[in-house]
């Protein structure tokens, strides 16, 4: 199954903290294509997709940011009513734990698009196996 670069930023708790990495990668041509933020008290967390990993994870090392890749997949998922809730519930049916999940910005046609990290990679095959649902690609998805 296609995995996706995910890039997980550690965030200090300060005003502007997530404005600066967002600039940074902005100004360094970088499209973001979809964010999830995760806040403790003591730091937050930036889960992000991106169009080239390599370049942003680049260019947040050199200023000095602490991050991981971890691999994800997207879910191309029916945008309408319960699109979403049949996934979940066809992921829950075969024993899929979900770490976490979040959706990416672009939408294409009839579909939306959803992150989801799980540990039981062949729980997930299982699941998606010969359903509607498919596992979306770096290439389909424009990334490099």
């Amino acid at each position: 199954m296609m995995k996706i670069q995910q890039i997980s930023v550690f965030l200090e708790n300060r005003k502007g903290q997530l404005a600066e990495i967002t600039h940074l990668l902005a100004e360094n041509g970088v499209d973001l294509r979809a964010i999830s933020i995760a806040e403790t008290t003591d730091y937050g967390l930036a889960r992000m997709i991106v169009d080239d990993s390599a370049k942003a994870s680049s260019i947040l090392l050199e200023q000095g940011n602490i991050l991981s890749l971890n691999p994800v997949w997207v879910i191309r998922v029916p945008d309408r009513p319960a699109g979403l809730s049949e996934l979940l519930m066809q992921l829950a049916d075969n024993d899929v734990d979900i770490e976490y999940m979040y959706s990416l910005f672009a939408h294409k046609g009839e579909y939306a698009y959803m992150v989801i990290q799980t540990s039981n990679e062949e729980a997930l095959n299982k699941a998606l196996d010969g359903s509607d649902f498919k596992v979306i690609g770096m290439e389909e998805l424009g990334l490099k």
